[in-house]
């Protein structure tokens, strides 16, 4: 049983009940469960309570899955475009958190810029990955990823105040991965469709 996947639905349903209840007693059961679920998540992740509590922000609205999008860019030798994240020393494709008043492609070509210094144009939607159905670490939130195909139209890298570096990898050659923003498997596969030049979208 996926505990943690658990406690995130816990978390969820306690925070949807605390937005509709219309009486003091539902109030006080559904903080009841909204904590209990945070306490559940602590010890699952070895992670203090405060540290958890702090994560999540006040709940206005429905509680829905959070978004990551990210950029896929091969270069003319077919090498993967990958930058080094200061937080963790470790390489990822570029991307981040999706902005609201941004459209899914505006978000992935400003991460890009942003990262990289790369101007870019997206091709195609490649991926649509829900975090719990990989081998991502664990963490409090749900989070689907967004991974578009995107073509480089300017050359010069010039990295970000976040990101250390950023270089071109062959497949057989990629450097130690931030594994909570891309795996190697979903790297393998991301390039296997756009050398292979597929239209398929890979879901879930």
């Amino acid at each position: 049983m996926d505990y943690l996947n658990t406690f995130k639905k816990l978390k969820a349903m306690a925070d949807t009940g605390l937005l509709y209840c219309q009486n003091e007693f539902d109030k006080e059961r559904y903080e009841e469960l909204s904590e209990l679920s945070q306490q559940l998540m602590s010890a699952i992740l070895s992670t203090p309570i405060d540290v958890i509590t702090n994560s999540f922000s006040p709940v206005k609205d429905y509680p829905t899955p959070m978004v990551d999008v990210r950029g896929f860019i091969l270069n003319t030798q077919n090498e993967i475009l990958l930058v080094q994240e200061k937080s963790d020393m470790r390489w990822s494709i570029p991307g981040g958190w999706a902005d609201i008043g941004l459209s899914p492609t505006e978000n992935v070509l400003k991460e890009i810029h942003e990262e990289s210094g790369l101007l870019a144009e997206v091709v195609r939607l490649l991926a649509v990955y829900d975090k719990k159905n990989h081998a991502h670490p664990p963490q409090t939130h749900y989070v689907y990823k967004l991974i578009f195909h995107c073509k480089a139209l300017t050359t010069h890298l010039n990295v970000s105040h976040d990101i250390n570096q950023a270089s071109w990898f062959p497949i057989h050659q990629l450097p130690p991965l931030s594994t909570d923003r891309i795996l190697e498997t979903q790297l393998h596969e991301l390039y296997n469709l756009v050398v292979n030049k597929s239209s398929h979208v890979s879901c879930d």
